[in-house]
């Protein structure tokens, strides 16, 4: 059976990862952000004795980079990421679906075709970096983004992905409710991480702080996102299907009226998540402006399993049409 190109990576990446982390003192993650650069610069970049250099370039000339698709490149690293998120013992250590990550490419073209201007987006959360490379890979028009990831290996694993896809996008090692200098953006695309924010008190420049002990980081995220995206722009989040209905609820449904319109709540699958505690929704927003408008009607749906694609078919034409109807996208 011949291999894929995707195959080809994936096995040279989890090689590479696993002799680095049985010969250094590194983690497989560690190991994999390692393999990924040497194959990015074209030389082993560690500093190693010379029989483990010779295995390292042996591996290394094996592998061509350019006949590999940027999509293939993504899905041999994510998969890479996924096996060692397996090892790893941090709970923040998870990643967007696939699936998930391909839907708000579809949804951001959706609402970026409509202009002919290059659009910058950001990532308030970017984890390894595999939900903002989606959207770059998937996307129909000129566009950079901006991330932030406040975990170091995370990051490293982020940065080596987006040079491994030649994309242009900027990381920063950053807790992104801290102010951050960032340009206003034309999107803004999140995986919200969810729990409460330790420092009480950056939270306390925020609207959506709490009265009493700590803030939620989901609910400080999202103003902080609205405040970086420019008037008109538009704001994707994936939240947890409990948020509108904790304690704090009521006071984040109104800062989030007042601010933009809510274009919608589309639920992923039940069958993505092991219990309905973890289930997931993709929250779609409009930043007020003078051209825009509250919709008629709100995009509210429960999407069908991906797997069932007559169904995603059917769903999907329900949504262009509410694009076309409420947006005239």
């Amino acid at each position: 059976m011949n291999s894929t190109k995707m195959e080809e990576l994936y096995t040279y990446l989890d090689d590479v990862a696993l002799y680095l982390e049985t010969n250094g003192e590194v983690t497989y993650l560690e190991g994999l952000a390692e393999a990924g650069e040497n194959l990015f610069r074209g030389e082993v970049c560690q500093s190693v004795n010379p029989e483990q250099k010779k295995w390292l370039l042996d591996k290394l000339s094996s592998m061509d980079l350019e006949s590999v698709s940027k999509e293939d490149v993504r899905k041999a690293y994510q998969l890479a990421v996924l096996k060692g998120m397996k090892g790893a013992v941090q709970p923040h250590h998870s990643m967007t679906p696939d699936a998930v990550c391909l839907f708000l490419s579809y949804l951001v073209n959706k609402v970026l075709n409509k202009s002919e201007e290059p659009a910058v987006l950001l990532d308030l959360a970017a984890g390894s970096g595999n939900l903002v490379n989606a959207i770059l890979n998937q996307s129909n028009k000129s566009l950079s983004a901006g991330a932030f990831e406040v975990d170091e290996t995370l990051l490293k694993l982020a940065f080596v992905s987006a040079n491994l896809q030649k994309h242009e996008l900027q990381l920063f090692h950053q807790d992104s409710i801290e102010p951050i200098a960032f340009q206003e953006v034309d999107l803004v695309v999140t995986d919200l991480p969810v729990g409460y924010y330790p420092k009480d008190q950056i939270a306390q420049d925020y609207v959506l702080k709490a009265e009493e002990g700590h803030s939620f980081i989901h609910h400080l995220m999202i103003e902080q996102a609205i405040n970086k995206t420019k008037a008109g722009g538009f704001l994707f989040f994936l939240v947890p299907n409990f948020l509108f209905q904790s304690e704090q609820a009521k006071q984040l449904h109104e800062y989030v009226k007042g601010k933009a319109n809510i274009l919608g709540l589309l639920q992923l699958p039940k069958s993505m998540f092991q219990s309905d505690q973890f289930g997931k929704s993709i929250f779609m927003l409009q930043k007020k402006g003078e051209q825009t408008r509250q919709p008629k009607q709100a995009l509210l749906a429960e999407l069908p399993s991906f797997n069932k694609k007559d169904s995603l078919a059917d769903m999907m034409k329900q949504i262009n049409k509410w694009f076309q109807e409420e947006l005239s996208i």
